[in-house]
C-alpha cells in the first residue's frame, strides 16, 4: 500500500481535476461550536465524508469568538408613565413641513469595512478539495491504530494551482446575496474599505497564493492592535467584480500614517474601479495621531491641515490620479478635536475644491478597556439602557448639526464615515441585540432628518460583537453559513424607508416621549411613509401602544400597509423577522430572506381622517400610504429580487447553486490571471493553456490511486 510520504507528493496532484467530478459530502457534526477558535478539521471517514470532531475545550480556547457570543442581558424595566396612544398629524404635502431634510438615498446606510478583513468577508483564501472556502487538514492513522492529525497538505499555504481559487474572481455568494437584498430596495450599496488598517497598508505587486491582502505585525503604538496590511491588484479587482454583479460604489483611504505619500490606491483604484469609485479619505481619526504615537507634538488641526495641503499637492501631480477632486476629510472621532476646531484653521475653504465629502466617525460607547486595557471599564448591563430611547441618537447627532449645515452649504454631502454601538469590537450582549438594531435605526433616521447623507456601519472579523455580518470560522464553512447581525435588519430596512426614488425626504414628528419616536417620509413631495418605534420591552402586552395617524389637507387612504420588525425582546439575537421574514440565526445565513412576506393592512377610518397603527412593546413599524408592491412604487420590494448562488455543490446542507449564464457574464477575474481562465467552474481552464489542460488526465489516475490508498488504509489498521 502507499506509504503517508508518497501520499503527501500525491495528494496536491489529484486536487488538480476537482473542477468537474468530485463532490465533497458536508457532514454537520452532533457537537456544533459556538465559534470557537480552531477546532480541527481532518478527513479520516472511510466514506470519504469529513468529520470534525470537538475536542474538550480548555484554557482560553473555550471562550466563544466575540461575532458568535451568546450573553443574554437584562432588559430595563417598563417606564411608568408612558402613554399608550398618541395621534400625528401629517401634512399631506412636504410644502407645509419646516425643517424637512435633505433629499436622501435608500443607500443612505451602508458599510466600512476594515481593510484587514475584507477579503473574509468578500472572497475564498483558498479552496478545499471539495470547493469549500476554509482550512483542510489531511490526517492518517498510526500502525498503531492511533488517530492522529498530521498535514499532509496545508492548503492555507497550498500549492500555486490553487492560486485560481483565491483571487478577485471568487465571492462569498452570501456577501453578494445580502448586498442585493439592499439594492433591491435602494438601488446600490456604498461601502469603505479602510480603518485604522489604511494608514498602515502598502501596495505590493503580489502576494504568495493570489491573496488580495495580506496582514502583517501589529503597530505597537496602536491602541487597538491593527494589522499592517499588504495589498495587491486582487483588491481592486476584488472590487470591480463585486461591481459587475451588485451596483456597490466604493471608498477607498490614502495611507496617511506619514508625508511618503503612497498614492497607488488612489491610482489604481481610478483606474481599476473608475465610476464606482465614488472617494478617498485623507486622513482617519487624525485626532487621535498623537495619542496613538503617529505623529509627533506639536499636532493638532493646524498640522493636519498643512499635512492635508501637502497630499492635494502630491494629487495634482500626480498624472496617474486624473480626478483630482476626490478627497474625503476629516473624519475626527471627535476625541481630542472637535470639528469646529477644524473649520477654526480655515480647513473647509482651503480644501472645499478638492473634497468631494465632509466626513465624520463616532461610537456612542466602547470595550477598550476589556479589548486592550485601555480606559475604564464599561458595563454592558448598565449600559443597555442608554442605547433604547430616542436621546441615543439625538445626542449623538447634536455635535454634528453645525457641520451638516456648513456642509450643506458647501453642496458637499456630510458622512458619518465610520460608526456602530462601541468602538473595540461592540459591546457583548448589546451590540448583536434586537435592541441594538432599533437603536441603530432610530440612530440612521435620526442622522438622515438631521442632513447627514450617508453613514457607514463598521464592520471587523470574528472577534467583534457589533458585526452587521460574519463569514463562519474558515474551518468551519463547510457545514456552518453566515451570521448576521441584527444591525444588518436596520440597514435593510433604512433603505426601504428611503427607496430608490432618491427625492425623500424625512422629519422627526415624535410626540409622546422617549421610547416612541416618530417619523414622516415624503417621496417627491408627497405624503408617503410613517417611521413608528417602541423601544419598550414588556412581554405582557401592557406597553404595547397605538399611534393615530391623520392628514392634514388630505384624507387618509382605505387602508394602510404595515411592515414589522419584531422580536421577543430587546435582549434576543435570534428569531428577528421584518415582515414575517428572517436571514436566520447563527450560522444559518445564505444572504436570502426566509419565510414568506407578511404585509399587515389596516383599514383606515376615511370619514374620522384616522388610521390606527398598534406597535407591541419592543417593535418597529413601517407604515405605507401606498402600495408597497405596487409597480410604481419607488420603493417597492418586488417579490422576485435576483440573489446570487454557488456554481459548485460541496455539501449537502445549506447548498446553493447558481445559474451558470449569470456567472460566465458577470463575474471578473483578476488581472493576472483573466486571460487563463476560461470558465466560471473552480478550476476550470481554456484549452489554450496547452500542457497543462492535459494534466487532469493523469491526475484522474493518481487521484484514484490515492482515493483508493486512503480506503485501503482506514481498513487495514
Amino acid at each position: 500500500m502507499l506509504s503517508p510520504p508518497l501520499l503527501q507528493l500525491l495528494l496536491p496532484l489529484s486536487l488538480l481535476s476537482t473542477a468537474h467530478a468530485v463532490t465533497v459530502y458536508g457532514q454537520v457534526p452532533f457537537g456544533q461550536t459556538s465559534g470557537l477558535p480552531s477546532p480541527t478539521v481532518t478527513l479520516t471517514d472511510a466514506n470519504g465524508a469529513v468529520s470534525v470532531p470537538t475536542p474538550t475545550p480548555t484554557g482560553p480556547s473555550t471562550k466563544p469568538l466575540a461575532a458568535y457570543d451568546e450573553t443574554i442581558l437584562i432588559p430595563p424595566p417598563p417606564p411608568q408613565d408612558q402613554p399608550l396612544a398618541y395621534t400625528l398629524n401629517l401634512p399631506a404635502s412636504n410644502a407645509s413641513v419646516p425643517g424637512i431634510s435633505i433629499m436622501q438615498h435608500g443607500s443612505f446606510y451602508g458599510f466600512s469595512i476594515e481593510m484587514s478583513v475584507v477579503t473574509q468577508l468578500s472572497t475564498c483564501y483558498f479552496t478545499n478539495i471539495g470547493g469549500e472556502c476554509g482550512k483542510l487538514i489531511f490526517g492518517f492513522r498510526e500502525s498503531s491504530g492511533e488517530e492522529r492529525v498530521r498535514p499532509l497538505i496545508n492548503l492555507w499555504e497550498s500549492i500555486w494551482l490553487m492560486r485560481s481559487f483565491m483571487d478577485s474572481s471568487h465571492i462569498q455568494v452570501p456577501f453578494l446575496n445580502l448586498m442585493a437584498q439592499i439594492q433591491q430596495r435602494a438601488g446600490g450599496v456604498h461601502i469603505r474599505m479602510g480603518g485604522n488598517t489604511q494608514d498602515f497598508a502598502y501596495w505590493v505587486d503580489s502576494i504568495p497564493n493570489g491573496h488580495a491582502t495580506s496582514k502583517e505585525t501589529s503597530d505597537p503604538k496602536n491602541p487597538t492592535l491593527t494589522p499592517a496590511v499588504l495589498y495587491s491588484d486582487e483588491f481592486f479587482y476584488l472590487a470591480a467584480n463585486i461591481s459587475s454583479l451588485v451596483n456597490v460604489r466604493w471608498y477607498l483611504g490614502i495611507p496617511f500614517n506619514d508625508t511618503n505619500w503612497r498614492l497607488t490606491i488612489a491610482e489604481k483604484g481610478q483606474a481599476i474601479l473608475g465610476d464606482h469609485l465614488i472617494g478617498l479619505q485623507a486622513g482617519n481619526e487624525p485626532d487621535y495621531y498623537l495619542g496613538h504615537g503617529h505623529r509627533i507634538e506639536p499636532y493638532g488641526p493646524t498640522e493636519y491641515a498643512n499635512e492635508f495641503q501637502n497630499l492635494v499637492q502630491a494629487v495634482n501631480d500626480n498624472a496617474n490620479i486624473p480626478i483630482k477632486n476626490m478627497l474625503i476629510g476629516p473624519s475626527l472621532a471627535s476625541g481630542p478635536w472637535q470639528p469646529q476646531q477644524v473649520w477654526d484653521v480655515g480647513y473647509l475653504d482651503r480644501f472645499k475644491d478638492v473634497l468631494t465629502a465632509i466626513t465624520m466617525e463616532h461610537y456612542p460607547s466602547n470595550n477598550c478597556y476589556v479589548a486592550y486595557g485601555v480606559g475604564s471599564y464599561v458595563d454592558p448591563q448598565e449600559t443597555f439602557k442608554n442605547f433604547l430611547d430616542h436621546r441615543a441618537g439625538q445626542e449623538l447627532v447634536q455635535p454634528y448639526l453645525y457641520s451638516s449645515s456648513l456642509a450643506q452649504g458647501l453642496g458637499k454631502p456630510f458622512i458619518m464615515f465610520e460608526t456602530n454601538s462601541a468602538t473595540c469590537g461592540g459591546l457583548p450582549g448589546i451590540s448583536d441585540s434586537f435592541g441594538a438594531a432599533l437603536w441603530a435605526l432610530d440612530y440612521g433616521l435620526t442622522m438622515a432628518a438631521s442632513n447627514f447623507s450617508h453613514a457607514l456601519l463598521h464592520v471587523g472579523g470574528q472577534n467583534v460583537y457589533y458585526n452587521p455580518f460574519t463569514a463562519p470560522p474558515t474551518n468551519q464553512s463547510s457545514f456552518n453559513q453566515w451570521t448576521i447581525g441584527a444591525v444588518f435588519y436596520s440597514v435593510l430596512i433604512v433603505s426601504e424607508v428611503f427607496g430608490k426614488s432618491n427625492v425623500s425626504q424625512i422629519i422627526d414628528i415624535s410626540n409622546s416621549g422617549i421610547y416612541t419616536p416618530s417619523y414622516v417620509i415624503y417621496d417627491n413631495g408627497a405624503l408617503s411613509k410613517v417611521a413608528l418605534f417602541n423601544f419598550i420591552d414588556d412581554k405582557s402586552g401592557a406597553h404595547d401602544v397605538t399611534a393615530t395617524v391623520t392628514v392634514d389637507g388630505g384624507q387618509v387612504p382605505s387602508q394602510v400597509w404595515v411592515k414589522y420588525f419584531l422580536a421577543d425582546s430587546v435582549s434576543v439575537r435570534t428569531n428577528l423577522m421584518w415582515a414575517g421574514q428572517t436571514f436566520g440565526n447563527k450560522f444559518q445565513v445564505d444572504g436570502r430572506l426566509k419565510g414568506d412576506l407578511n404585509i399587515t393592512t389596516i383599514p383606515c377610518d376615511q370619514s374620522a381622517n384616522q388610521c390606527h397603527v398598534p406597535l407591541k412593546a419592543p417593535s418597529f413599524a413601517l407604515v405605507f400610504l401606498t402600495d408597497p408592491l405596487a409597480a410604481d412604487n419607488a420603493g417597492s420590494q418586488t417579490p422576485n429580487a435576483v440573489t446570487f448562488e454557488t456554481t459548485a455543490f460541496t455539501k449537502t446542507v445549506h447548498t446553493a447553486t447558481v445559474d451558470p449564464s449569470v456567472l460566465a457574464t458577470s463575474n471578473g477575474h483578476s488581472g493576472k490571471e483573466r486571460g487563463m481562465l476560461g470558465s466560471t467552474s473552480p478550476g476550470s481552464v481554456s484549452a489554450a493553456l496547452g500542457l497543462s489542460a492535459l494534466a487532469p488526465s493523469l491526475v484522474v489516475l493518481l487521484a484514484m490511486m490515492c482515493g483508493a490508498a486512503v480506503v485501503l488504509s482506514s481498513y487495514t489498521h
